[in-house]
């Protein structure tokens, strides 16, 4: 999907993406905030334009292969690569904003899914499953050789609770560094191909991708968004994370993971 070749980093260059990361995150915890009945799909991206201008960041979206803005915003049965534009968040809609800034040559990558006031039970579980998938799939990454453990560990909690979602198989994970999108691919689901070893100085972007339904996709006119072909409603949730000498460490998380990984029993490491 991605160039072959693997961009590893020093030291240094994962504090700068720790930079980046930290950036990104807030712009999304705009994103969010501002996610309520009523907001159009641009104010989340304005919002999280404001963001990115007062921190002197550059999205990494904006612009990426003509994509005309800050974040995406995915609705319901939109998957991933939503536009953003004049549409009116209604009750219960369920938007995941993707987004990611570039601080000091170095780029961020994260996103999260929300549910607009009232929330579907159903919605919740999705959200959540996908959610939970992604920090199982961290927690791999902490102790992996390779890898696809960290689309076996996703692949095996989602079944684990319940196995009532599908896990897209089309649209993967990345590393990240100099630029967004880099090898290696980082599936979602269990593969024979364990790709690549784990090595300090990889950064990557790991993005579990579930829908409630089949997992049949298709693009629509605007080139960009991708949705279920069956109307499905959908969830994304993405961090990116450092692998060092020392540990790991999630770049677009405030804590570096602490929190979420701890039950899980992994301790992050700060970037020496």
């Amino acid at each position: 999907m991605f160039g072959r070749s693997i961009e590893y980093k020093t030291a240094e260059q994962m504090r700068y993406m720790v930079d980046a990361g930290r950036v990104t995150s807030e712009a999304l915890d705009a994103a969010v905030a501002g996610a309520v009945a009523g907001a159009t799909t641009s104010d989340l991206n304005e919002a999280a334009a404001a963001v990115l201008k007062r921190a002197g960041a550059t999205s990494n979206f904006l612009g990426y292969y003509g994509f005309p803005a800050t974040i995406c915003t995915s609705v319901n049965e939109q998957v991933v690569h939503g536009i953003p534009g004049g549409y009116t968040l209604e009750d219960g809609d369920v938007v995941s904003i993707d987004g990611g800034a570039i601080v000091n040559g170095w780029h961020g990558d994260s996103a999260r899914t929300v549910i607009v006031g009232t929330e579907d039970p159903a919605d919740v579980e999705l959200s959540e499953v996908t959610r939970a998938s992604l920090w199982h799939g961290i927690a791999a990454l902490a102790q992996a050789s390779r890898v696809g453990e960290i689309g076996g560990a996703i692949d095996d909690y989602v079944h684990e609770a319940g196995n009532k979602f599908g896990i897209l198989a089309e649209y993967v994970g990345h590393g990240i560094g100099s630029q967004m999108h880099q090898a290696p691919d980082v599936v979602n689901f269990r593969s024979r191909n364990l790709g690549p070893k784990v090595k300090p100085g990889m950064c990557l972007a790991i993005e579990p991708m579930l829908v409630r339904g089949g997992t049949e996709t298709k693009v629509l006119d605007d080139d960009w968004t991708v949705v279920t072909s069956d109307g499905a409603r959908a969830a994304h949730w993405e961090h990116s994370v450092a692998v060092h000498r020392d540990g790991i460490w999630v770049l677009t998380a405030p804590d570096g993971g602490a929190a979420e990984l701890a039950p899980l029993g992994i301790t992050p490491q700060p970037i020496a």
